[in-house]
């Protein structure tokens, strides 16, 4: 197995996580479930390469851009679908994503802007991308949004989502406003997408709607179950052991599919709470065990005081 290979499973596992990412929060944190999340990253596939190749943007400006893109769009959505409850809020989001995608199916573009040409063909889509994605710079982009997923769930904004994930009307009757938490994990959850969006258009290197079918979305979604509602950890390894999983039956040939999908039953009847289970890898006890002999380690290193100086005698002198 070469390394060129290898790297293309990384850097898919690493813009799918960015996307599972944004779901945990929207759904494992706020326990709100969209079945549209692939609606968002067309948004930012489409937008970016629109600003690398018709508007001569640079690649990182080009993600900003398409991330503040999606994220608009999720505030919209949110504005007209946050007040719809349980299945609602899921039919509302499956039905967006899909129209987004049937929007760029049927749309034709032929733009030159400054001697830069642009062309969306519809069904055709869009060849010819440059291929800026990296595995470093997907790995930097990745870590990033982890420090800021994390910090995010420890503050009061992250509280408050899970005090409306667990009951909604006592939250309320605590004073948080739950519409603006969930608007907030609405457009972090879009802005995500977005920018990993973009980090699939410039690693692929051509766009076509059908990549972004529901199927896409219920695979986000699924990612984020198996690693383990409101766990970020379980975010990661439920997107790196399933974009993995196919690629390492791939032997197998048409079966690996049908292996896929046993493999996530017996997870979902073995781990009904998903691999970590809401659970962070600092909660785990055998993490603990290791951070307290690392500590007991440093503690012995040091050296031992004077036995022939009492404290306090430098002091005095």
């Amino acid at each position: 197995m070469s390394w060129y290979y290898i790297e293309g499973i990384l850097i898919q596992s690493c813009y799918t996580l960015l996307i599972v990412l944004g779901l945990s929060i929207l759904t494992g944190y706020t326990g709100m479930f969209s079945f549209g999340h692939a609606g968002f990253v067309c948004i930012g596939a489409y937008v970016s390469v629109l600003c690398t190749m018709g508007f001569g943007l640079p690649y990182w400006l080009a993600l900003l851009i398409a991330g503040l893109t999606a994220m608009v769009f999720g505030a919209g959505l949110g504005k007209i679908t946050l007040g719809l409850k349980g299945d609602y809020f899921c039919i509302a989001t499956l039905g967006v994503g899909e129209a987004i995608r049937l929007i760029f199916n049927n749309l034709n573009l032929n733009l030159n802007i400054g001697g830069k040409s642009f062309i969306l063909d519809g069904a055709k889509g869009i060849a010819s991308i440059p291929l800026h994605t990296t595995f470093p710079i997907a790995l930097v982009i990745v870590v990033f949004f982890l420090t800021a997923t994390a910090l995010l769930m420890k503050s009061k904004h992250g509280r408050n989502m899970l005090a409306v994930r667990e009951d909604e009307l006592a939250a309320q009757m605590c004073g948080i406003n739950t519409f603006r938490s969930k608007m907030l994990a609405m457009c972090m959850s879009a802005l995500y997408a977005g920018i990993a969006g973009g980090m699939l258009a410039h690693y692929f290197g051509y766009l076509q709607p059908k990549m972004f079918l529901m199927t896409k979305s219920t695979e986000y979604t699924i990612m984020v179950i198996f690693g383990g509602m409101g766990s970020i950890t379980g975010s990661v390894l439920g997107t790196v052991l399933l974009c993995a999983l196919p690629e390492l039956l791939r032997a197998v040939g048409d079966w690996r599919l049908v292996f896929y999908g046993l493999a996530v039953i017996v997870i979902m009847i073995v781990r009904p709470k998903g691999l970590m289970g809401g659970k962070e890898i600092t909660d785990l006890k055998w993490f603990k065990a290791i951070v307290r002999l690392f500590k007991g380690k440093k503690k012995e290193q040091q050296p031992p005081p004077d036995e022939g100086e009492k404290p306090g005698e430098e002091a005095q002198a």
